[in-house]
């Protein structure tokens, strides 16, 4: 085939062959009213879709949210944690949350007595 033969923009690439091109090239432009009328990411999506989309990745922040941080700690106990499953960092925010509890409570009864 002559490269006069090819669909305009045609150029030859490993990604595609001409009858790829020529099954996509026939697409009319699009005309500026078309274009107008676009709406680009969640603008142009059902609200609940958008929504979700929004969303995706993120974990829910509680009132303050979190601060993300690097801790060492021993394997095992990290391997104890992991071995729950899911939500293994969750539970152990909850498990350093009690013992700051448990402290202050130690602390208020060391100074009445």
């Amino acid at each position: 085939m002559k490269p006069s033969d090819h669909a305009p923009g045609y150029v030859p690439n490993a990604a595609y062959s001409q009858a790829d091109w020529d099954e996509v090239s026939d697409n009319p432009e699009l005309t500026a009213e078309q274009l107008a009328q676009m709406h680009l990411g969640s603008e142009g999506l059902p609200p609940n879709l958008a929504a979700a989309l929004d969303q995706r990745g993120r974990r829910p922040q509680g009132e303050t949210g979190r601060v993300q941080l690097t801790l060492s700690v021993d394997p095992d106990v990290l391997a104890a944690y992991k071995a729950g499953g899911p939500g293994w960092q969750a539970r152990m925010n909850v498990a350093l949350a009690e013992g700051i509890a448990r402290g202050k409570r130690r602390t208020k009864a060391v100074k009445r007595g």
